[in-house]
């Protein structure tokens, strides 16, 4: 639930910056470098995820769910399998997995998730596929959050340096 709260506590510096309290800037130093050691702290989760689910059979991984959805389901009805993930105690944690037929997800249920890995339904994936497709899109959001991460910090540096 990490970015959850530092969505929620976005927006609401987002409201309280017009004149009230400066110190909930979501622009602070503080606060950015908080944002950067939370997007850290997930793509540090996400890599031992990705290395429980390259390391171990996917039967003792916490994406086995994930798995039996995606190979199970009637793929003439859903198209698509999702994970939802949230990181608690430093650590990847899969809540819920849950097909789609068509559209996206509610904007309720994305927020409150930390992150998630979609995809497709395919009847038969072998598990070797699985942990290719899992993994690489697991990786780019490792990227992602590292990137976002960076993001944090070099924004913080700059505005030390003004």
């Amino acid at each position: 639930m990490l970015l959850y709260e530092l969505h929620r506590r976005q927006r609401e510096g987002d409201a309280m910056t017009n004149g009230e309290d400066a110190s909930a800037d979501p622009n602070s130093d503080d606060e950015r470098t908080e944002r950067a050691a939370e997007y850290e702290a997930m793509a540090d989760a996400l890599e031992d995820l990705v290395v429980e689910l390259r390391d171990e059979p996917i039967k003792e991984s916490q994406l086995e769910g994930l798995f039996d959805e995606a190979t199970t389901s009637d793929p003439r009805i859903w198209n698509t399998v999702t994970a939802f993930i949230d990181v608690e105690d430093g650590e990847a944690v899969v809540t819920d997995e849950s097909k789609l037929a068509q559209g996206s997800w509610a904007p309720e249920i994305v927020e409150g998730c930390d992150t998630m890995v979609t995809i497709d339904v395919q009847r038969g994936l072998m598990p070797d596929d699985f942990t290719y497709a899992v993994g690489k899109k697991l990786s780019q959001q490792i990227e992602e959050f590292r990137a976002k991460a960076a993001e944090a910090r070099a924004d913080d540096e700059t505005d030390s340096n003004n």
